[in-house]
């Protein structure tokens, strides 16, 4: 199967058309309306430094709804302590440094997060359409996660924690307030044990589009800092 070549054009193949693997096309570049373009068509790019840009339509998309967070008895337990203050956009270059460079063990020794994802993820903030979770432990950014939210979608994009159960606590918090804003479920991309431990499964990628369509226009955008609209 030939992979498409992507130009100054910023559409993409449909996604039935990507390899048994996912990958849909290579190129192009990391502009807002590309990135804009690539989640509304259900697409995302990832790739290593340096290398060319990947775009991916996995076979099997991993989704989190948002009644399937799985919140166990040491995170109940972790949440009533509320040793944690969590904010929305309030130091989001941060959080995507905190990510770029997590640990994330020897499957992944290397983050994808070059500093051209980093400048292009902190263009869509300015835009109003990237946001991040912030977690606080005395007054010191010890977890976080950030991604882009189109119409009533969030597309979580990744996630750090330098303290015990941080970003746990980013993403059931993330979640509920989601909820409250009859969001759909939270796209996680691709499936790994880790995201299946809190909750997520995997749909076709033909149900996700489906999904997708329907929360693009089912609500507006809430574009802009959300940091006053989370209690």
């Amino acid at each position: 199967m030939q992979i498409q070549l992507l130009d100054e054009n910023i559409e993409f193949p449909e996604v039935e058309k990507a390899t048994e693997e996912g990958l849909l096309a290579v190129g192009g570049d990391l502009s807002p309306d590309r990135l804009i373009a690539a989640y509304e068509h259900g697409t995302f790019p990832w790739y290593n430094p340096g290398d060319m840009i990947l775009w991916w339509a996995p076979p099997q998309r991993a989704i989190i709804p948002l009644d399937g967070i799985k919140i166990h008895k040491s995170m109940r337990n972790e949440l009533n302590k509320k040793r944690y203050k969590v904010t929305y956009d309030t130091c989001f270059e941060d959080v995507v440094k905190g990510c770029a460079i997590a640990t994330r063990g020897e499957e992944s020794p290397q983050t994808w997060i070059s500093n051209d994802i980093h400048k292009a993820y902190c263009n869509l903030h300015a835009l109003g359409l990237a946001h991040s979770v912030e977690v606080w432990k005395d007054d010191e950014l010890c977890g976080g996660l950030y991604g882009v939210s189109i119409g009533s979608i969030f597309f979580g994009e990744s996630m750090f924690s330098n303290s015990t159960n941080a970003s746990k606590v980013a993403l059931i918090h993330l979640a509920q307030t989601l909820k409250a804003w009859n969001f759909g479920p939270i796209d996680c991309q691709i499936m790994n044990d880790h995201l299946g431990s809190l909750g997520a499964i995997e749909i076709e990628r033909s149900d996700f589009q489906e999904t997708l369509k329907f929360h693009l226009t089912s609500s507006p955008t809430k574009k802009g800092p959300w940091t006053h609209e989370v209690s």
